[in-house]
């Protein structure tokens, strides 16, 4: 059995709204606590699932949450977790870049600075940075940051595309299919995103990962033939 962790505060009903400082913290940060940045989230999901003809409970057969779950989510009456985020946007085919209107299909630069990385905090003490987004090859590259005693989602979530992740520092447990994990520094894992699983920081001190994941856009690409082809 895989110890429960707790992740307070979890997902659930709004007890708090932020106090607004996270933009003293940095311009590009993105606190998926307020009450309008969840209105904004959940409107852009609802559009996004009422648009491909999805209900509610085809969302939950394709993420594993509940239907109820994602119906809060899309009311804007609990903010969701990095993990629910990821499922829920790979149910819907996009990134979850895509979920917060980001600049991510325009014209990219080579090089790009640590300053233009926009970083996502969900309320259970969870930093997503996004430090490449690819949508046409359907890789996001990020460094993930738990601190102790938070996961990336409440309970196992499952998506389309695959995964890779190496510790930088902190101890990670990866609950993967009814099996815990644990990763040190300099430790690695792989594994297909369909597989139930959950992200957890048991120890006592934050821990830091980089992590990629693959969507079915790179397969489609890869088929037709557009490869990385060398200039």
């Amino acid at each position: 059995m895989i110890a429960t962790v707790s992740t307070q505060p979890a997902e659930g009903e709004i007890s708090a709204v932020a106090d607004g400082s996270e933009s003293a913290v940095s311009p590009r940060r993105t606190v998926v606590t307020t009450e309008e940045h969840l209105a904004e989230l959940g409107g852009r999901i609802r559009a996004l699932r009422v648009e491909q003809g999805l209900t509610l409970q085809m969302i939950a057969e394709r993420t594993g949450l509940s239907s109820s779950m994602v119906s809060m989510v899309e009311r804007g009456r609990t903010s969701p977790s990095i993990g629910t985020l990821i499922a829920i946007s790979s149910a819907l085919g996009v990134h979850m870049a895509d979920l917060f209107e980001l600049d991510v299909d325009g014209t990219r630069e080579a090089v790009q600075r640590a300053a233009e990385h926009q970083v996502v905090e969900t309320a259970n003490g969870v930093l997503r940075r996004l430090v490449q987004v690819d949508p046409r090859r359907g890789l996001e590259l990020v460094v993930n940051e738990y601190e102790p005693g938070t996961a990336s989602a409440v309970q196992v979530t499952h998506h389309g595309g695959y995964e890779y992740g190496y510790v930088l520092e902190g101890t990670l447990t990866v609950e993967l299919q009814n099996t815990a994990h644990q990763l040190e520094p300099g430790d690695s894992i792989a594994f297909e995103s369909t597989r139930p699983h959950r992200i957890v920081n048991e120890g006592r001190r934050r821990a830091r990962a980089v992590w990629v994941n693959l969507s079915a856009r790179s397969q489609q690409v890869d088929a037709a033939g557009d490869g990385n082809r060398g200039d």
